[in-house]
């Protein structure tokens, strides 16, 4: 259940839950003054007992505070005086998570959306809402009844600003992005015994109601285009496979669309080359990539955006059944390129592949963005906290950096080179589906760069952010939605129109 959120303009309650910001020096805005003046000392005195000193995303917790008529008086910290002023979206979505977090059982609430020198501005509200909207997601649909320890939820959170009306519109956009960013944590969480193949390309087929055009190739197109390096992955499962088209046109008919590519492996047990049993039940989650482009499509059209977008997933569950791919087989791509299969877990990058080639040769994009839980070197390199990037093009990989530094999803460059190449030669076909162990994440990305053509692109590595990533005051679930929020930023500051 998530909360209900509204906007009005600021005034002073007198009942019920009250949320209110301070700095380090315990200046609070004036409209919360105006609650406090019925309770001289009140904030001095609490403060000093509790130990709060208003540090950023601190919380004093007041229940039934003596001289108010509240019932709770919640007051969240902003930080050092002198740098309240400068607290940006991403703050304020972190601070809409504290929030959130610290409500609780609270059935509704009111934040006085206010600094302590008075009015903040409408898209940082809505990035406050944002925050406290994906702060509280959870994922407990096939819970039958709720354990001892899960918390209540708060049902309405009430945002009073000086400019209700500002925050309202500006809340339409975060409030589509934040959907899109949900809808990317659903399909990650979801059992691979739901979400097979064909419910995910159903789930897909949803944003029909958006106004975004899905189309769906089903495995006898796919041989027609001679598809067969995805098709190997898929031989070996009873779910058959699918490429799912999303496209959105927001932008002028004769506009250039720009693309987004993703990996949907529903399950992975790494067919013959299978996975030890240890963690394998992670594997649901395999299809990180594709959630992201389907989410990103779901915000791009709920928020009209106004730019000629193509979405393109590739589904297929990997499995060990007695058709399965072998090691040493023999596969020929989409492109007309030959590929030796050495690890059949090495199999997202086949996916791709065709998916890469497909789209570049059908929609001549002005630019192919790949998303994928693709190689566990890249969570050796970069932990959990930066999706790995690779590019042929400094410009694109630099708008994509600074949408990650916007956005908190953040993104870290990696090398591509002739000598990482030649890892990947074999002599046996044109090339082969792994270059070993060193170097695993880059020879990957180099195996999907022969499949772009001249096309400007990067590929994301998100198999360290999009599931079991580091908890944070807005995500506290295993799926984090990664690559919505980023991507969405993307479009929006430099491919709209």
């Amino acid at each position: 259940m998530l909360p209900k959120i509204s906007f009005s303009k600021l005034s002073a309650p007198s009942k019920g839950t009250l949320v209110v910001f301070a700095d380090d020096a315990l200046n609070v805005g004036p409209t919360a003054s105006a609650v406090l003046s019925g309770a001289d000392g009140l904030l001095t005195r609490a403060a000093a007992t509790g130990g709060f000193t208003g540090k950023v995303n601190t919380v004093l917790d007041l229940i039934a505070p003596a001289g108010l008529e509240l019932d709770r008086l919640v007051v969240v910290g902003l930080g050092k005086a002198s740098a309240v002023a400068d607290l940006g979206e991403t703050d304020w979505s972190v601070l809409g998570g504290v929030v959130m977090g610290a409500l609780g059982s609270a059935e509704a609430a009111e934040v006085l959306f206010e600094l302590p020198s008075g009015d903040v501005e409408a898209d940082l509200a809505a990035a406050f809402a944002m925050g406290a909207k994906l702060r509280a997601y959870s994922f407990d649909r096939y819970k039958t009844k709720p354990s001892d320890d899960t918390p209540a939820k708060t049902k309405k959170l009430a945002i009073g600003i000086a400019d209700p009306k500002a925050a309202k519109k500006a809340w339409e956009t975060a409030d589509a992005v934040s959907d899109g960013t949900l809808l990317a944590r659903d399909l990650v969480n979801e059992p691979a015994n739901v979400l097979t193949t064909l419910e995910f390309a159903s789930r897909a087929e949803e944003l029909s109601k958006l106004g975004v055009e899905v189309e769906i190739l089903d495995e006898k197109a796919m041989k027609k285009l001679k598809m067969n390096a995805l098709l190997g992955v898929a031989q070996g499962s009873e779910h058959p496979p699918r490429l799912v088209i999303m496209r959105w046109n927001g932008g002028k008919k004769d506009d250039q669309p720009v693309a987004f590519v993703g990996k949907g492996v529903v399950f992975d047990t790494g067919g013959i080359s299978i996975k030890p049993a240890g963690g394998m039940e992670d594997m649901k989650g395999d299809m990180g990539g594709a959630a992201a482009v389907t989410g990103l499509m779901h915000a791009l059209a709920a928020r009209k955006a106004k730019a000629n977008v193509i979405g393109v997933i590739g589904l297929v569950e990997n499995m060990p059944d007695g058709r399965a791919q072998r090691p040493g087989d023999i596969v020929t791509a989409m492109s007309g390129a030959t590929i030796e299969i050495i690890n059949t877990d090495a199999e997202g990058r086949l996916v791709l592949a065709d998916a890469l080639w497909y789209t570049q040769d059908r929609f001549k994009p002005a630019f192919m963005i790949n998303l994928a839980t693709l190689t566990g070197a890249i969570i050796v390199a970069l932990g959990n906290q930066h999706a790995g990037v690779f590019s042929n093009n400094d410009e694109l990989v630099g708008r994509l950096a600074e949408a990650g530094e916007a956005t908190d999803e953040k993104v870290w460059r990696l090398p591509l080179s002739k000598e990482y190449d030649k890892l990947i030669d074999t002599p046996n076909a044109d090339m082969k589906n792994t270059g070993g162990r060193t170097a695993g994440s880059i020879t990957a990305a180099q195996f999907l760069q022969r499949f772009v053509n001249d096309v400007p692109w990067v590929h994301i590595d998100v198999a360290g952010t999009a599931m079991g990533s580091p908890k944070t005051e807005i995500s506290k679930g295993w799926a984090s939605g990664f690559g919505v929020r980023l991507l969405d930023r993307l479009v929006r500051e430099h491919y709209e129109k």
